[in-house]
């Protein structure tokens, strides 16, 4: 055959590939309201850059009818491109072939490029629309997947992950995605779950259709498993390739700076009135975060998730950084089980890749009740202590009003580690509220007082002046300044500006061992 023929016959054969052997598998995916495989990775890489490894890989098995079915690709597509300029590898199911199921080609496809992202310290995007292991292929199948997750696990803080589910993650194949640092999901097409409805009805007789069971609100808002979830793909790879520009592409780079037209030394008079004086009163954390950072703009991990705190990533002067904040607006801002694990792993994401993190204090304490006790708060909580302690990166405490207790402690303080911690005029730092302590303290002198609200209001006034007015731990050196609020955005760029020369090391170990 002519040279000139065999290019033909190549170019067609490629084409065919990309398009889809089957017409009406492209047809069944639309009407689902699913891009396919080829325009999802258009939207998420920069135009024209795809580069496609092992598009000809072919399957070889041959029991149970799949000798007679061996399409190109074997259902997953692997390559890379680039984003904002940058080199991202993607893979992608492609739900048309074989309902995007794992066979031993398919996985031998993810595992190299796997391996070539780590190599090249390049960020790795998952594209998920797969319907599990191939029961066909028997244990290979269930190999493939194990050697994805060891790949997951290696690859942890060494070049981000990020899983985007756009249709079924069922069994063994969710937990790829669980050990990857981000998840996207998409409503209504994307589900998670490691036994399906059936299985749970024959199970347990409870009734639940696939989103009641795993869709992405259930992710998003009750077990913390998705970070984000958006409406339609298109939007949801938008919001990739955005996270992807606040990243690094490995451990070893800082994340990409970014000119920045908000002046550094921009005034914050808004926060005078956007914190009320009484540390009673809720207000909205996310609208000082919003005044203090470049042009208003952060992009917050698990929303609706953990809602007392806030986690988000945003640019400080044109560098990004990570920011924890405690939210008043949502049960008072208290730590408990669920917000101590949501600030832990975006504490050690941060640390990971070079992020320097900014913790802003407004918390009454943990949280009580027999059934925090019970699940564990002490333990969950310790995770968020570990993750400070362990943390390298430049980090700064800023304390906006209240700080209680043993939270006060794990919110990055100086004693922990901060590398400065700065306070408001208004601040409290102390074991507890004054009304407790002096209920704890005076509590017989009140009893036995003829008037004990009276002596307890003096008590309280006794209290606050003693050990909890603004310059108590500033005079101990437990907070290295009082600022005036109108300077934050300003004393913060500083401070970050002198911390970027940063260098810290933690002891030789093989690992070490963080609460579970």
């Amino acid at each position: 055959m002519p040279a000139t023929d065999r290019l033909a016959e190549l170019i067609e054969l490629k084409s065919r590939v990309r398009r889809g052997t089957d017409p009406t598998a492209t047809a069944r995916q639309h009407a689902r309201g699913k891009l396919t495989v080829y325009e999802r990775i258009e939207l998420l890489l920069d135009e024209g850059s795809f580069q496609e490894i092992e598009p000809l890989r072919r399957h070889r098995s041959s029991g149970f009818g799949m000798e007679r079915r061996r399409p190109h690709s074997d259902g997953v597509v692997t390559g890379w491109g680039t984003v904002h300029g940058r080199t991202v590898f993607v893979y992608a199911h492609d739900f048309r072939i074989f309902g995007g199921a794992l066979g031993e080609a398919h996985a031998a496809k993810i595992h190299k490029l796997m391996d070539l992202a780590a190599d090249t310290g390049a960020p790795l995007v998952s594209l998920n629309d797969g319907a599990g292991a191939r029961i066909q292929e028997g244990v290979t199948a269930l190999a493939g997947y194990g050697g994805i997750f060891r790949r997951n696990t290696r690859n942890s803080g060494v070049i981000p992950q990020i899983s985007v589910m756009l249709g079924p993650c069922a069994g063994g194949a969710a937990y790829s995605p669980a050990l990857t640092d981000f998840v996207f999901m998409v409503r209504e097409t994307s589900q998670m779950f490691i036994t399906g409805p059936d299985v749970v009805q024959a199970v347990t007789g409870e009734q639940v259709s696939m989103d009641g069971l795993g869709g992405a609100d259930v992710h998003a808002g009750v077990s913390g498993v998705a970070g984000f979830v958006y409406d339609d793909e298109e939007s949801c790879l938008e919001e990739v390739r955005f996270l992807l520009s606040l990243l690094p592409q490995n451990n070893r780079e800082m994340p990409p700076a970014e000119m920045c037209d908000d002046p550094a030394d921009r005034p914050n008079d808004a926060l005078l009135d956007l914190v009320p004086d009484d540390p009673h009163q809720a207000y909205d954390m996310r609208a000082v975060i919003e005044e203090l950072v470049d042009d208003g703009q952060f992009f917050e991990i698990h929303e609706g998730w953990a809602t007392n705190i806030v986690c988000a990533l945003t640019r400080l002067d044109g560098r990004v950084v990570g920011i924890v904040a405690n939210q008043p607006s949502s049960a008072a801002g208290v730590l408990d089980i669920h917000a101590s694990e949501k600030a832990a792993r975006f504490v050690s994401l941060c640390d990971a890749f070079n992020i320097p993190l900014v913790t802003l204090v407004d918390v009454p304490g943990f949280l009580p009740g027999v059934d925090q006790e019970h699940n564990g708060i002490i333990r969950h909580g310790a995770k968020l202590l570990y993750a400070y302690c362990n943390a390298t990166v430049p980090r700064i405490q800023l304390i906006l009003r209240k700080a209680y207790g043993g939270a006060y402690i794990v919110m990055d303080s100086r004693s922990i580690g901060a590398d400065l911690s700065l306070a408001w005029p208004g601040n409290e730092i102390a074991v507890m509220g004054a009304e407790g302590a002096a209920n704890v303290i005076f509590r017989r002198e009140i009893a036995d007082a003829d008037d004990p609200d009276e002596v307890r209001a003096q008590k309280i006034k006794e209290y606050k002046a003693e050990l909890m007015h603004p310059y108590y731990a500033a005079e101990r050196g437990l907070v290295d300044d009082v600022i005036d609020p109108r300077d934050t955005r300003q004393v913060l760029i500083s401070s970050l500006d002198m911390l970027s020369s940063k260098h810290a090391q933690l002891p030789a170990r093989k690992h070490g061992n963080p609460p579970a």
